[in-house]
């Protein structure tokens, strides 16, 4: 408690000392008798009055010159402070009582409140005020300077080296000291060499004493700054000329910028006219070559162009136009003429330029989808065409197959002249195929022109080839059937129709099991050794079971067991002596089911009352061999 007592006193004795010096500066530069004792001597009101008159520069009237009594010395402080509360200053918990009574606390604190408002209240810099703006200035001053040996942060012990003042000094008049070769470790001798050179060269009074900065742990902020405010005040004339100067720096700096930005304007929209008008050049040139994946190419890199380049474009199409609003509104700003573009390189100049590339890409999109949609037209055309001509060949040697006439080795003849043609066939179709992938790849779904697919006609060339197969094997049999002199004509109507009904795969041959099943629908049974042994024979002989083979073994089957009479007993049997054979006997002499089938279709019937089939075996034979 004593030390903060002490601590106070110390403070309060710096302040009334320097607050002293202070008006005493003002007093002796108005012909007033400076003053020995602050406390003392405002206490009669007669030189708070002067000072008044002196910052206000008014005359507060009459007053009490030479008080004696107490009411005389309250009227003198009390038209004073009446001053002071009529230009704005705020004083709180002070009266006359207390100035005329000495009371040290309100004293200093009214002194202080006078000195914010008549000396660094109108402390600006850079739109900071009183005591911010004042240690803004400080620091702006001395930030040139070596940080561990200057940092001005605030009024008190960033002044306690002397190093600070002497930047102050130095900063504005490098001729009064040299400031590198300053022992930056002597605390006093630096601190009062500023003191010095301030008190002689700048007419700034010594309101500090040396020991005020250096020898307290937290020098008094009021004090201090009450000090620095006399440098701010004095070096106001140089600041104004630096102000001056800045003002045309800026100016300088802003119409450097602008004519960056000028320069960037007009750079970049010479840069972007001549992109856009080579893109149109471009455009202009690039001729079609009539192939469907060329104008898809083209389709393809207008698509990523609009993508990508024309999205670069748009986007610094904008910036130049901000850029450009950006230099109008410096200029306006500072009251400038506003700024022209060269001939051609106007924001209206660009927009012109982008309506006309707009058209050229409208222009261009066109030409694609034209030429597209021409391709697609040809290459259907060209399908139709080949498509067309395919199938008239088709038609043409089918029509020739149904035509052929004449002795039966000249229809073998014909026939075989016309299977020759098929393999030409078969590489045209390859042409179509061709011509459908083409269309395919051109995603072409609809063709007016034709009514043909590929796959249509290839389905016609392969019944074109069975029928043509059909009919080899057709007249080779009307060949065997002609030359087998010992069948009647009902005979081999018979073993040709039953030849044909078994042959399912329709290759002019039977198998094994076809071959059983159509000797057992003629009534003809072997044992399965039996017809093992006589279809391998035949496999010898014939190399298959073709229609010669099948005739000449119902030839010697018939010519050696299969009588008329023969057949007769045999149908007897399976009808147990009935006239006729239902469905039910046949599978019960356990034919084949093609055989029974064979004969359901072959042998005449009627109908009993249950409505089930009749077969007369005795009329079909009849007719068989009549």
């Amino acid at each position: 408690m004593d030390s903060l007592d002490a601590r106070s006193r110390d403070v309060q004795d710096v302040q009334e000392r320097t607050f002293c010096k202070w008006l005493n500066t003002k007093l002796e530069s108005n012909g007033y008798p400076p003053m020995s004792s602050l406390i003392k001597d405002l206490s009669d009101g007669v030189k708070l009055i002067q000072l008044m008159e002196i910052m206000g520069d008014v005359s507060l009237g009459r007053y009490n010159k030479t008080p004696r009594m107490r009411v005389q010395k309250a009227e003198n402080v009390n038209k004073a402070l009446e001053f002071i509360t009529s230009r704005g200053v705020k004083l709180t918990n002070i009266g006359p009582e207390d100035i005329i009574d000495g009371n040290p606390k309100l004293i200093l604190g009214m002194i202080w409140t006078l000195i914010l408002r008549f000396t660094i209240a109108d402390i600006s810099e850079e739109g900071l005020s009183a005591k911010e703006g004042l240690l803004l200035w400080c620091q702006r001053k001395t930030e040139p300077y070596n940080k561990d040996e200057v940092n001005v942060q605030d009024f008190s012990t960033s002044w306690s080296n002397g190093l600070a003042l002497c930047a102050l000094i130095h900063c504005h008049r490098p001729d009064l000291l040299d400031y590198d070769k300053l022992n930056k470790t002597d605390r006093h001798g630096n601190t009062k060499l500023a003191f010095q050179i301030a008190a002689e060269h700048l007419n700034i009074p010594q309101l500090l004493e040396v020991e005020d900065l250096c020898d307290s742990s937290h020098p008094d902020e009021r004090s201090v700054m009450t000090y620095i405010a006399s440098f701010f005040h004095a070096f106001s004339t140089m600041d104004q000329a630096e102000t001056v100067s800045r003002r045309v720096e800026k100016f300088a700096e802003l119409m450097q910028s602008v004519w960056i930005s000028r320069n960037d304007y007009e750079r970049r929209v010479r840069l972007l006219l001549s992109a856009w008008s080579e893109k149109q050049t471009d455009w202009t040139a690039s001729l079609f070559t009539g192939t469907y994946a060329e104008a898809r190419e083209r389709s393809a890199e207008f698509a990523a162009y609009k993508q990508t380049t024309k999205r670069t474009w748009v986007t610094e199409k904008q910036d130049i136009a901000t850029l450009f609003g950006n230099v109008q509104t410096k200029l306006k700003t500072y009251g400038l003429r506003e700024y022209v573009p060269p001939s051609g390189l106007s924001l209206v100049d660009v927009d012109n330029a982008w309506k006309a590339l707009l058209a050229s890409e409208a222009q261009r999109s066109r030409a694609i989808n034209a030429e597209i949609r021409e391709i697609k037209e040809i290459l259907r055309k060209k399908f139709a065409e080949v498509a067309n001509d395919f199938e008239q060949g088709l038609h043409a040697i089918s029509s020739e197959l149904t035509a052929i006439d004449g002795p039966l080795e000249v229809q073998q003849q014909l026939v075989e002249q016309i299977q020759t043609r098929i393999s030409a066939l078969s590489e045209t179709l390859k042409h179509v195929a061709a011509a459908e992938a083409e269309c395919n790849a051109a995603n072409i779904e609809e063709n007016d022109y034709t009514i043909f697919t590929c796959q249509d006609l290839e389905f016609e060339l392969e019944l074109l080839v069975q029928s043509i197969s059909k009919k080899i094997a057709f007249i080779d049999n009307q060949i065997v059937s002609r030359n087998m002199t010992n069948l009647t004509p009902a005979q081999l109507e018979q073993f040709e129709s039953t030849f044909r009904y078994f042959d399912k795969d329709e290759t002019n041959t039977l198998n094994q099991s076809e071959m059983t099943a159509a000797l057992a629908s003629l009534g003809i049974v072997f044992s399965d050794e039996d017809m093992d042994y006589i279809y391998d024979q035949l496999l010898r002989d014939y190399g298959a079971v073709s229609f010669e083979a099948f005739i000449n073994l119902l030839v010697e089957i018939t010519e050696d067991q299969t009588s008329p009479e023969q057949l007769r007993e045999a149908f007897r049997g399976i009808a147990t002596d009935k006239p006729y054979v239902t469905e039910l006997d046949l599978r019960i002499a356990h034919l084949p089911p093609s055989s029974i089938e064979f004969l359901r279709e072959a042998i005449p019937h009627t109908h009993n009352d249950t409505a089930e089939p009749e077969y007369d075996y005795e009329r079909w034979l009849d007719d068989v061999f009549a």
